[in-house]
């Protein structure tokens, strides 16, 4: 166990990880040159494309050390603050970190919440300066952001460059010098995390684990803490860039596991893997996740029905941090509640689903999840507009709010302020980090955050803030429900809690939208945005018309009304029993509202 050390790459996002990563792979001949390629470990398609890392990546790597061999398991993190589960659960498997910063840009938000993470489970950190080649790279700047923020020597942090391989040799000293040996008892009970897992359509499920106690050999009879199932080991082994099988994995390494199990819903994240014939206990200390994010996902054809429930289960496998139950709407069938960690990663689930499962869905209004308090005293939980209680019942509603930190330029700061007080943002906290970095801390509420707020801080401060928020409980809000009507017909998808001094504004602005993606039809559609009783706005599509009074010319006026007041009770009964078709386009809009 001593040779053995694990680590992952922790940072903000576009600080370079995924390169690093592919250097360290580079340098120790893990990968041959015909394998390698430009972030090697991110295997989706989607990743290449977008540049991001979307899920953590497990790679074991050997390097020979002053005349002794060392096993080095690396696992690669996502940056952005949507897909933070991830690295939480990486860092569970870890006894280290590298926590890299980009020497042009400085340490980031979500450089501060990843580092908090890792401190949080103990690891020991090291400090790498990242892209020090860099016309723009401000070394000295950054080296003293990290010992404020750090508290460790300057001979401590180590310069390196991703891209053209400088410093990789004394990063992987320092790895084998500076992070501890993993703990454990080699003869002890088996007691293995589950840190991920992906579905196999020809293997069944394959199952990462890091083994903290014991050790676990092909064929053994292994049993899951949660569940209490048992299965047989058939193939067990550890992760080069391929799976490389092995007839035993010991204490302290990561490996993988194949036992053949094809239902999703047996396998948990965070789960304990112990020998059926001496189980061990569970390991303490994983979280659940908290969505934060809530949108319902439904088939284009209700048919496909199940096809999206198979699909949904063996998406969560690869993404623990996805939630979803049934829902039902009037206007769209059987579909899925599901829960978020944010809208990129809502964005990412809907991509996913279309490239490898091949499914279109449509999605409605994404929002938060309120606490409803009834004059009786009953507290619910309304996560979408459907479940909101009569207003004549309800007491009070609260909303979720968060702590916001956004790290800019001074430049900025009037942009930022006006930005977060225009979404109910109070102002907490400033504090110059250095005299060119100022953070802001807001308390602002959850369902202001959820549609375009990153979007347009991005636009406001030319890409140069960096935003990471926490969850710090719900407060009483004035919170409405605003309907859609087409023609009278409530269109309960396009149903939205809103905060009362929006709704007017919201419910104008969506209309005007409407307008122009539903189609005409031979009949007069209204539509109205309402609170209850009370429409706050309305706009008209007008029918299409044929010309009836063409044929008429010259004669009596009441000939030519005579037809008109035919067609006026055509286009009456039209109306009655016409239906108003919403495209897809009409769902999606709502979420572009400026």
């Amino acid at each position: 166990m001593k040779h053995i050390r694990n680590f992952c790459i922790i940072a903000h996002i576009d600080h370079g990880k995924s390169t690093l990563a592919d250097r360290l792979l580079e340098h120790t001949k893990t990968i041959g040159e015909r394998d390698m390629m430009n972030q090697v470990l991110d295997d989706m398609d989607l990743e290449r494309e977008k540049g991001i890392t979307i899920k953590s990546h497990a790679i074991q790597i050997n390097y020979p050390y002053k005349g002794e061999e060392y096993t080095l398991n690396l696992i690669d993190t996502p940056g952005h603050v949507d897909f933070s589960y991830e690295v939480s659960r990486a860092l569970a498997a870890c006894e280290g970190a590298l926590l890299l910063v980009d020497a042009s840009q400085g340490i980031q938000a979500q450089t501060i919440s990843n580092l908090y993470l890792a401190l949080d489970n103990d690891l020991e950190i090291i400090p790498v300066i990242n892209k020090i080649d860099m016309d723009g790279a401000m070394i000295p700047e950054v080296t003293d952001q990290i010992i404020d923020l750090i508290g460790c020597k300057q001979e401590d942090i180590l310069l390196a460059s991703g891209k053209s391989g400088i410093g990789i040799e004394a990063i992987l000293a320092a790895i084998v010098e500076r992070i501890p040996a993993p703990k454990g008892d080699e003869n002890g009970q088996l007691q293995a995390l589950i840190f991920d897992s992906v579905f196999n359509s020809f293997r069944g499920i394959i199952i990462y684990y890091r083994i903290l106690n014991g050790s676990i050999k092909k064929g053994d009879k292994i049993q899951f803490a949660s569940t209490g199932q048992e299965y047989f080991a058939d193939e067990i082994g550890v992760l080069k860039l391929t799976m490389t099988p092995k007839p035993e994995v010991k204490c302290g390494d990561v490996g993988y596991l194949i036992t053949g199990i094809k239902v999703a819903k047996e396998v948990k994240v965070g789960d304990t893997i112990t020998l059926a014939n001496n189980p061990a206990p569970m390991i303490k200390g994983f979280e659940e996740v908290k969505p934060m994010v809530f949108a319902g996902i439904f088939p284009v054809n209700t048919d496909d029905f199940a096809e999206l429930r198979d699909c949904m289960e063996k998406l969560q496998l690869n993404d623990a941090s996805l939630t979803f139950e049934l829902e039902t709407s009037q206007a769209l069938g059987f579909g899925f509640r599901c829960g978020f960690l944010g809208l990129l990663h809502m964005e990412i689930i809907q991509e996913r689903l279309e490239r490898e499962f091949n499914q279109t869905v449509i999605t409605t209004v994404p929002n938060v999840s309120f606490i409803a308090y009834t004059s009786k005293g009953d507290k619910i939980i309304v996560n979408n507009p459907a479940e909101m209680p009569d207003p004549t019942k309800l007491d009070r509603i609260e909303e979720p709010f968060i702590k916001a930190q956004i790290i800019t330029l001074p430049d900025y700061i009037g942009n930022i302020m006006t930005l977060c007080l225009g979404k109910r943002g109070i102002l907490i906290n400033q504090s110059y980090l250095t005299t060119t970095r100022v953070e802001l801390t807001f308390e602002m509420p959850l369902t202001e955050i959820v549609f375009d707020f990153y979007d347009k801080l991005k636009s406001q401060t030319r890409g140069y803030a960096s935003f990471d928020y926490s969850p710090i409980g719900y407060r009483e809000a004035d919170i409405i429900k605003m309907d859609i009507l087409l023609n009278g017909d409530k269109v309960d998808a396009l149903s939205a809690l809103i905060h009362r001094s929006r709704a007017q504004d919201f419910g104008r602005k969506l209309c005007e939208k409407l307008k122009e993606l539903v189609p005409r039809q031979q009949f007069q559609i209204v539509i109205q945005a309402a609170i209850g009783a009370k429409i706050l706005a309305r706009e008209n599509i007008s029918a299409m018309r044929k010309d009836v009074t063409a044929k008429c010319y010259g004669g009596d006026i009441s000939r030519k009304r005579k037809l008109l007041e035919k067609q006026k009770e055509g286009k009456k009964r039209m109306r009655q029993i016409g239906n108003v078709e919403v495209p897809q386009e009409a769902f999606l809009a709502v979420l572009k509202l400026d």
